[in-house]
């Protein structure tokens, strides 16, 4: 639509944008009978074009006067902005007179606020300039009277004072008299100092003097003058009170050495009282007086007790070495009860926090618990880690003098640890093994115990003295005696296996309570390999918790060289030994009865009965050893799970071995041997839990493996009982059956079915002619694969690798 009618919308067709005159007349007149009223169309249309160019003139007009009302409008709306601009200008003009006469009016009170300020300033100023100068003279005058009372208040005005005129140093009166107080306070140190030695003198151990009024005004004095005068009081006075000590401990005096180490700190002890009762009130309270003489003993003490030993190094003993010691830090722990270590050389003192509590035995309480026996527990890595005890402040400050002798107590527990060793072999040899006692089975040899104990004594007791190299070489003493205990009281101890087997006829097996004597150990070797196994284990898990505990002893600069893993590798070893020979034992008591089962008749079985002598003779022995091997390892069910897997890996590809050397075998005494085999696959899964009251479910690895093993058991007995005719069918069917394309397995399946040597090479040329061709390079034919392989032709692959390389080693 055009925007005219968008603005004014019309239905008449004349105002259409695609008007056509011809249309819109046959519009008008349709038919020839309508041109009659033609007359009136025609005065109708000259009526509108009238009507339209009446409207046209009028708008034209209008818009003719529009125009001028437009610039009359104009005109009237500049004038209105000449009178506004002149409002503003007479406005600006006002204001102009108004600031100016503003200005006029505070000129005089601005002069009149500065003189206020010149004059306050003058005032203040020439009132401390009073002050400073009567300061100075009265100062100058107390000072010679020794009036040091009322020296220490004023001295500090006057100084107060003298700052206030830092500025004003350039004007000679002022300087003079900053002059004369700086003398005023040089001389009063120098006399105060000498009031001091008069009444301590540093020569001799006599004291001439003693406290009074004037020398405790006189630290109140020096609390306000140059710093070292202050030191340099407390350093003589110091020096005069611990002289007496220095004479009657020479290194001459038999009361300078260890044995009457006590008597040194008895001393000091009655010096301090001393000191409380006469010089207390006279030395100002921040002075920490008593704190410092205790410090400077400990100095002292430590530099004449290094002296001493370096001296006669030869005649020091451990007894003798960790008695003075203990004593020593018995001295450390009463300075940190008395003094809070302000005057040390750091001067911070950390207050102890009070650690969370935790359950880990090697962070209880070592004062309290050096002699208990270390309890095992797993460590929660979800638990915030015990915090160290913040140290003593006091700490080391005399012991730290018996480092360099702490040898000497290595030494000892090297010795001491040694004998404990020897100890613990000589009580086995004499005791024996364990009693065998089902209720109690499992149970660590005490002796562990009696390990961890000492080494924990051992650790407190160093860490007492260092926390230094002296840790990491009783670390290697640890670790020493770690390796021995595993070879000489484990690994020693245990039981030795023969070479012989048991000589098990097939008669004998026939009698299924014979077969008991097949078992080599004993109960009560079997008793002693758990007792040995758990006991791996404890020292397995103590020593790691060992480790923690000394990382967390010794400084944080030498953690890294704390390293226990090798030790406990070391009883890692001892258990896998001791499974090894659990395992061992079992599988040895079961090979005569395998024997027997290889060297039955099967081909003349005629009828399938209940299971075989053999295989009950292999359930008799397994119920006679397991239920004993799981009730001593009841604390440990992982090692016994272990033993289980162990066995199953062991036994079955040993029965599988002694299933292919049955031959030949009829259909009947196949179905025997698969009644046998199904007999013992229950017996296996049912091996974690037999003969036990509570019946467990069997762990998923261990069934795993034995339903895997003798699965593969029951299809060689159902390929050997297939009908070998047709061929190909036979040979598709052990493919299927076995997934084993090894030509090895498959001989064998042949030798069990009896079959002639020419049926066997013919049978062997139509499985090889089932396989396909070897890759370049690829396998021998005895070990063909199919193109596709399974999962189960893989591991038939891998056990054939396995098998190859056991009987090469």
């Amino acid at each position: 639509f055009p925007p005219s009618l968008q603005v004014f919308p019309s239905q008449d067709p004349l105002d259409r944008a695609d008007f056509n005159a011809v249309e819109y007349i046959n519009a008008l007149f349709p038919t020839e009978q309508s041109l009659a009223n033609i007359d009136e169309v025609v005065n109708k249309i000259r009526l509108k074009i009238r009507r339209l160019d009446d409207n046209i003139r009028t708008v034209v007009r209008g818009q003719t006067n529009v125009g001028q009302d437009g610039r009359q409008a104009l005109e009237e709306a500049q004038k209105a902005i000449q009178q506004l601009f002149g409002k503003i200008k007479d406005i600006k003009d006002k204001a102009e007179k108004s600031e100016q006469m503003v200005k006029e009016i505070t000129r005089d009170i601005k002069q009149l606020d500065h003189a206020k300020r010149h004059l306050t300033t003058s005032i203040t100023t020439l009132n401390h300039l009073h002050m400073l100068a009567g300061g100075v003279d009265s100062l100058e005058a107390m000072t010679r009277r020794r009036q040091y009372g009322e020296v220490a208040n004023l001295l500090q005005g006057v100084v107060n004072v003298l700052e206030h005129f830092n500025k004003y140093m350039g004007i000679p009166q002022i300087r003079q008299l900053s002059e004369r107080v700086k003398a005023a306070q040089n001389e009063l140190g120098q006399q105060i100092l000498a009031d001091f030695e008069e009444a301590f003198p540093s020569q001799g151990t006599k004291r001439t003097g003693g406290p009074s009024n004037v020398l405790r005004d006189a630290c109140l004095v020096a609390n306000v003058l140059d710093p070292r005068i202050k030191q340099e009081i407390i350093k003589k006075f110091i020096k005069q009170h611990l002289s007496e000590y220095l004479v009657l401990f020479q290194e001459n005096q038999d009361v300078a050495w260890l044995d009457k180490i006590d008597r040194r700190y008895a001393w000091i002890k009655r010096q301090l009282v001393d000191y409380e009762e006469k010089y207390g009130r006279m030395f100002p309270q921040e002075w920490c007086m008593t704190e410092r003489i205790a410090v400077e003993f400990c100095h002292v003490t430590r530099a004449e007790l290094s002296k001493i030993m370096r001296t006669r190094a030869k005649e020091i003993e451990v007894k003798l070495l960790l008695f003075a010691i203990q004593r020593t830090t018995n001295f450390e722990g009463f300075l940190a009860k008395r003094f809070s270590g302000c005057t040390l050389a750091d001067g911070t003192v950390k207050k102890p926090e009070v650690p969370p509590p935790s359950t880990n035995p090697f962070l209880e309480d070592e004062a309290g618990t050096e002699t208990d026996e270390i309890v095992i527990e797993k460590s929660d890595p979800d638990k915030p880690k015990k915090p160290k005890v913040p140290d003593n402040p006091f700490h080391g400050i005399v012991s730290k003098c018996f480092e360099p002798h702490l040898y000497v107590y290595i030494e000892s527990q090297d010795k001491n640890l040694g004998e404990l060793i020897d100890r613990f072999v000589a009580d086995f040899k004499a005791q024996g093994p364990p009693k065998p006692n089902v209720d109690e089975g499992g149970a660590v040899l005490p002796s562990c115990a009696d390990l961890f104990v000492y080494y924990k004594k051992c650790m407190v007791q160093c860490s007492q003295l260092s926390t230094g190299e002296p840790m990491i070489a009783l670390t290697t003493i640890f670790q020493k005696y770690l390796r021995e205990y595993a070879w000489k009281i484990l690994s020693g101890n245990l039981p030795k296996t023969t070479s012989s087997s048991g000589g098990l006829t097939i008669t004998s097996l026939l009698k299924e309570k014979e077969g008991s004597e097949v078992a080599k150990f004993t109960l009560e070797e079997l008793c002693l390999i758990c007792s040995i196994l758990s006991t791996a284990e404890y020292c397995l898990a103590t020593t790691q918790q060992l480790e923690e505990k000394l990382k967390e002893k010794v400084d944080a600069s030498l953690v890294e060289r704390i390293n226990l893993t090798g030790e406990m590798d070391t009883f890692s070893i001892v258990i896998s030994n001791s499974i090894q020979l659990l395992v061992q034992d079992l599988d040895a008591a079961c090979d005569p009865a395998l024997t027997a089962m290889s060297k039955m008749q099967w081909q003349n079985v005629e009828h399938v009965g209940d299971q075989s002598p053999y295989v009950t003779s292999v359930i008799l022995h397994i119920k006679q050893n397991v239920p004993i091997i799981r009730d001593n390892l009841a604390s440990t069910r992982k090692y016994f799970t272990q033993f289980c897997i162990k066995f199953a890996n062991s036994f079955i590809p040993k029965f599988i071995n002694h299933l292919f050397k049955c031959k030949p075998i009829s259909m009947v005494g196949a179905e025997q041997l698969l009644l046998d085999t199904h007999s013992l696959k229950m017996v296996l899964l049912d091996l974690p839990s037999i003969g036990s009251q509570v019946v467990r479910k069997a762990p998923a690895s261990y069934t795993k493996i034995v339903v895997k093993g003798m699965t593969r058991a029951e299809m060689i007995l159902k390929v050997v009982m297939a009908p070998h005719e047709p061929p190909v069918v036979f040979v598709d069917n052990y493919i299927k059956l076995l997934a084993d394309c090894s030509t090895d397995t498959f001989q064998k399946i042949l030798d069990m079915k009896g079959l002639k040597r020419s049926e066997q090479s013919s049978m062997l040329d139509l499985f090889r002619l089932r396989l396909p061709a070897p890759p370049p390079g690829g396998d021998s034919p005895g070990s063909l694969s199919l193109s596709a392989p399974t999962p189960e032709q893989e591991s038939s692959r891998i056990r054939k690798l396995e098998k190859l390389i056991k009987k090469r080693l």
